[in-house]
């Protein structure tokens, strides 16, 4: 009985590393993919972006990748990454610094719209 409680323990424990591991590779795929789509598609300089960071939820779609510029440090700018060679801003967020200094959506400067 204790050899099949470790046995399934150990099994456990592999399943748990491996999608830890999985995550991890989708969300360093998904920051190549928007920080190449900023650089060479929409001509961005790598100095002009502050971070690029995708986030893991619940919900669908599981994956969003969200990029703050260094002009906009109060504005996250989220784009999905999931098909090779079709990223695609769909949102963005403005903190609470960001209301307070009364930036609105006609301010920002990096949003593109959805099509």
């Amino acid at each position: 009985m204790r050899k099949i409680k470790k046995i399934i323990a150990i099994v456990l424990l592999v399943l748990i590393l491996v999608s830890a591991l999985k995550i991890q590779n989708i969300r360093t795929t998904y920051e190549e993919r928007v920080n190449s789509y900023l650089l060479n598609e929409q001509g961005y300089e790598k100095k002009e972006i502050k971070s690029i960071k995708t986030k893991y939820n619940f919900k669908m779609p599981p994956f969003y990748t969200i990029v703050i510029f260094e002009d906009e440090p109060f504005v996250k700018y989220c784009y999905f990454a999931h098909n090779e060679g079709r990223v695609k801003q769909f949102d963005y967020i403005l903190t609470e610094e960001a209301k307070k200094i009364d930036i609105d959506e006609s301010k920002l400067k990096h949003y593109v719209p959805y099509e």
